[in-house]
């Protein structure tokens, strides 16, 4: 289970939306406030102003009670600790319960899940984006590169590479080297793919004998005797030394079926079977294995590794249109009018896409629900309130504008029947 962190989030913005309300409420409570005390005092100058005033007084009521009703929800109102209220930070526990719950019994259950993707036909919305992404897709795939450039940036390297080296040596570790070669290798005997390999390291010993011919002579002429030597015979034994050589290699380089050759492939043979079942063997790869992994060259290779993955991936990132460009591009429009064209594929795709969906509902359900009630849990009260004002505090700030209104026109009412009567 991942851990949940306690900490404070940074200072989040008030959003404009919500302080403009704000302010027009609080103004219209200051009004209705300013009217009923200037209304009361010359209401005995002409009747009309007690109409004035009590449509006043009662706006100025209702918009008190919801000024504190509202108040209520994420704080004590005037900072006095008044029963019931404060109602969000003090059950943010029970808010998060809530929510997961909300989660599983409606999203997260796997008939819910299977009912609702039904639904979707999502192998032709792929092949619909995949044949035009820029239709309507453009922003998505903007904020996404976005978010995930951020995401690389934000991340501490030292330690994400640090994860992602050891994550790497662990599977290596683990990792049965020896019969995995092996097969690799009588699977390329098998379909004759070592005949290449066995050419070119024939021609590279051709280059390497031309190369090295003066060695060859002197190594002949330091062992010869010196009777050889004073006679010539020496140079004549390199010679024919080199030549039985060359013509060697030129003879294994063109028939395939050389000796030698067999030879060299029963060899292979004869390695791919101790690969896979000779104890010996097995334990001298994995004991090389084992010290690869530990030399500093090759951590500083797998270093080198993750840099350039991450690279790839902001590069990818900030410009994923050149990403899917040139031969891609082409191969991506082919597979998205197949997806909108063949019905049999989209039917085979979506049930995939079903499948798994239920599958994940199944296995991790509990463990998003877990998530989401312990995040919540993990915010202070401070946060919690904070980003639940922002997010419907411009609603509310409406309930108390229409408090406002519509406890002034109840009070204009109640005023004109008892004037009336």
């Amino acid at each position: 289970m991942i851990p949940i962190v306690r900490r404070r989030p940074p200072h989040e913005r008030i959003p404009a939306g919500l302080v403009r309300m704000r302010v027009v409420a609080t103004a219209m409570l200051v009004v209705m406030a300013a009217t009923f005390l200037v209304a009361r005092a010359v209401e005995p100058l002409h009747p009309g102003w007690g109409f004035v005033r009590a449509f006043a007084e009662a706006a100025m009521v209702g918009g008190l009670a919801d000024w504190f009703a509202v108040t209520a929800l994420f704080r004590h109102p005037l900072g006095l600790p008044i029963p019931h209220t404060a109602i969000i930070p003090r059950n943010k526990d029970r808010i998060g319960d809530q929510l997961a719950l909300f989660l599983r019994d409606n999203f997260l259950i796997p008939h819910v899940v299977a009912r609702r993707m039904r639904r979707i036909d999502l192998a032709s919305a792929a092949g619909r984006w995949l044949s035009n992404p820029t239709a309507g897709g453009s922003r998505l795939s903007r904020g996404l590169s976005r978010l995930a450039v951020e995401v690389l940036q934000a991340l501490d390297q030292e330690r994400l590479g640090g994860m992602v080296r050891g994550a790497m040596v662990q599977q290596v570790r683990v990792l049965d080297l020896s019969p995995i070669l092996g097969r690799a290798l009588a699977a390329a005997i098998s379909k004759d793919r070592h005949l290449p390999v066995l050419d070119g390291i024939v021609r590279w010993a051709g280059r390497v004998l031309q190369a090295n011919e003066p060695i060859v002579r002197a190594m002949v002429h330091d062992r010869a005797g010196s009777i050889l030597r004073w006679t010539g015979l020496d140079e004549t034994l390199a010679n024919k030394i080199i030549d039985g050589l060359d013509k060697m290699l030129a003879d294994m380089a063109e028939d395939r079926n050389h000796p030698l050759r067999g030879k060299a492939e029963e060899g292979l043979i004869k390695l791919a079977d101790d690969l896979q079942h000779d104890a010996a063997m097995i334990a001298r790869v994995e004991q090389l294995k084992l010290e690869l992994l530990e030399n500093p060259a090759m951590q500083d290779w797998i270093n080198g590794l993750w840099e350039q993955a991450r690279a790839a991936m902001l590069r990818a990132a900030r410009d994923p249109e050149a990403l899917v460009a040139g031969k891609l591009r082409e191969a991506l429009d082919q597979l998205g009018q197949t997806l909108q064209s063949d019905v049999r594929l989209q039917r085979t795709l979506n049930r995939y896409v079903r499948r798994a969906a239920v599958g994940t509902a199944a296995d991790y359900g509990d463990s998003i629900v877990r998530l989401v009630s312990e995040t919540v849990r993990g915010w202070d009260a401070q946060t919690i309130t904070r980003r639940l004002e922002n997010a419907v505090g411009k609603d509310l700030q409406f309930i108390r504008i229409n408090g406002t209104l519509v406890g002034g026109l109840v009070g204009l009412a109640i005023h004109a029947v008892d004037v009336a009567l």
